[in-house]
């Protein structure tokens, strides 16, 4: 009895945790990819429920040796991908993590991201916040092929 009421507890104290959080993360996916894809992103809306700008400062996952934030510029005619050292979310927003504009990369994958399975997500905030979600993988058709770039040029 005295477990239950530990156990009990506990969720209720990730409850009222959760209950509380200023970010909140809308309809997660990841790319499915091919055998023997090295990379894959993960995409999301983050809704900023509080008064205060918030970003997102790191991202991790142990389905991937590396993971960045990621954002789309136009250069020279073609569309590149960049890191950035974070992503926005202004007070009482959103900012939707889309393909073909700010998201986040998946490097160096352990295995192939298959549809119907998931990958854990942990996502860090400037205000000092995680959270880690379970994150479906999903099939995206379409989109322009983008050159991933380190910043360097290369």
């Amino acid at each position: 009895m005295k477990f239950r009421a530990q156990v009990f507890g506990a969720l209720i104290g990730a409850l009222s945790f959760n209950a509380m959080a200023a970010i909140e993360v809308v309809d997660p996916y990841a790319r499915a990819t091919p055998p023997n894809a090295p990379n894959s992103a993960a995409f999301m809306t983050l809704v900023n429920t509080s008064d205060k700008a918030i970003a997102l400062v790191e991202a991790s996952t142990p389905a991937a040796g590396k993971v960045e934030l990621h954002t789309h510029i136009k250069k020279d005619g073609m569309m590149k991908m960049r890191q950035v050292k974070e992503i926005a979310i202004e007070e009482q927003s959103e900012t939707i993590l889309k393909p073909g504009g700010l998201h986040v990369m998946l490097f160096d994958l352990d295995k192939p991201l298959n549809p119907g399975e998931s990958i854990a997500l942990t996502l860090v905030f400037s205000d000092g916040s995680k959270i880690t979600q379970n994150v479906p993988i999903r099939v995206i058709m379409g989109g322009a092929k983008m050159k991933h770039s380190n910043g360097s040029g290369q």
